[in-house]
């Protein structure tokens, strides 16, 4: 039998490389996983031996002990795999395949699939709609930062690259294609960002780096990006953003010295519910993000909410945040007539045409987000980094592929 050797969550800021057993078509038992999922048949998946498979600030909430996760519970959502073997209901994936895995569980059969809801798929997770890889509450599918992972419904989830010596290129920006590339996007596009547009971006961390990409992409004017860390700020500004530092104070009078105006037209959070509030001793206040970005979006305008919020936080500032209630100021929404988009983002709604645009250069998202390969065993010290606010994204290497 192959060996597989993953990355666990052990506690509150501990992973480990453990060894578990190499994927069958089964949902076994095991940490997280729902009991109504143990023994379900995935006559349709795939086994992928991993290309590359990141870690994502989604992961960070769980390492620092601020969900549910219970210990042993193998990470990783954002995968990228060469197929090497596939179930018996598997038609059109081959072995040999180059794939990109949305981080989105989706069964395709379902009506909110059929409607590219993908993010919110009713059939894979006994506990609510919508399901992840290695993640908490998701219906307990076994993560990715494995040296092998299994990928149900094959044929509906995975996106084969056209090209596989191109695709092995390029594969550090495909990388990106699994979530963050496509959420940041998201987040981007359900704030109205087209071509023209003012954007305040808050969190510049790999995915208010994806959303600000994107936001350019999309032909965005002007694009600001919000922090607390300085070297985070200094990588958005290495491909053309304008930043806020907000150890200083609120945005609002920073984008006034920008665009002449305290306001944007499009306001995309990418920062979730461990947000802090503003000035150089800033403490956990997880509603300021989107209290700040109703303040300074135009009325008539949009958020876009990609970053993570939970029902279920046990280091929230208080028995309301515990619960994933936060103050927002709804009337201010109101009172400007503002939209709001939250939830996963449907990767399957933009992998394909974010794609293409890797393939034929006019994305350079790796470099944006400055990705890192490391290997696997170097995971729990790109935890530690990451979590000290490292502006990089550490991508994992389980298997070789990445020089």
């Amino acid at each position: 039998m192959t060996g597989n050797k993953a990355v666990a969550y052990k506690g509150p800021g501990k992973v480990e490389l453990i060894d578990i057993d190499y994927p069958t078509f089964e949902l076994k038992d095991g940490p997280g996983v729902n009991p109504a999922n143990v023994g379900r048949q995935v006559r349709h998946g795939a086994i992928l031996k991993t290309v590359a498979t990141n870690i994502c600030g989604s992961d960070q909430h769980m390492v620092r002990g601020r969900t549910t996760a219970p210990s042993d519970l193998v990470l990783g959502h954002e995968i990228t795999g060469e197929v090497v073997e596939v179930g018996p209901d598997v038609e059109f994936i081959k072995v040999g395949d180059l794939c990109s895995v949305p981080f989105n569980i989706a069964c395709g059969r379902c009506r909110n699939c059929k409607e590219r809801k993908t993010g919110i798929c009713l059939n894979v997770n006994p506990d609510r709609p919508g399901s992840a890889y290695g993640y908490v509450d998701m219906g307990g599918w076994v993560g990715g930062q494995a040296n092998y992972v299994l990928v149900p419904y094959a044929d509906w989830n995975l996106l084969k690259f056209p090209d596989k010596d191109q695709a092995l290129e390029k594969i550090l920006d495909l990388a990106m294609l699994s979530d963050i590339f496509p959420t940041g996007f998201h987040g981007a596009v359900s704030a109205g960002v087209g071509v023209g547009s003012t954007v305040y971006i808050a969190g510049a961390g790999p995915v208010g780096l994806a959303a600000a990409t994107s936001a350019q992409l999309l032909g965005a004017a002007v694009v600001i990006v919000g922090d607390l860390n300085a070297d985070r700020l200094a990588q958005a500004r290495s491909f053309g953003c304008e930043t806020v530092d907000l150890t200083e104070g609120g945005p609002a009078e920073q984008i006034e010295q920008i665009l002449g105006v305290p306001e944007v037209d499009a306001g995309v959070d990418a920062v979730g519910f461990e947000a802090k509030g503003h000035g150089h001793d800033a403490k956990e206040a997880p509603a300021t993000v989107l209290n700040s970005l109703m303040e300074i979006t135009a009325a008539g305008g949009a958020l876009g909410i990609p970053g993570l919020y939970v029902t279920g936080d046990p280091g929230g500032v208080d028995e309301a945040a515990k619960k994933g209630a936060l103050s927002i100021s709804l009337g201010t929404g109101w009172a400007k007539s503002l939209s709001f988009t939250t939830g996963q983002c449907p990767v399957m709604k933009y992998n394909r045409q974010l794609m293409m645009a890797i393939l034929h250069d006019k994305v350079h998202i790796a470099k944006n987000v400055n990705a890192k390969a490391i290997t696997l065993e170097e995971a729990p010290k790109g935890y530690a980094e990451f979590d000290a606010g490292a502006a990089t994204k550490y991508v994992l290497n389980p298997n070789g592929y990445l020089s």
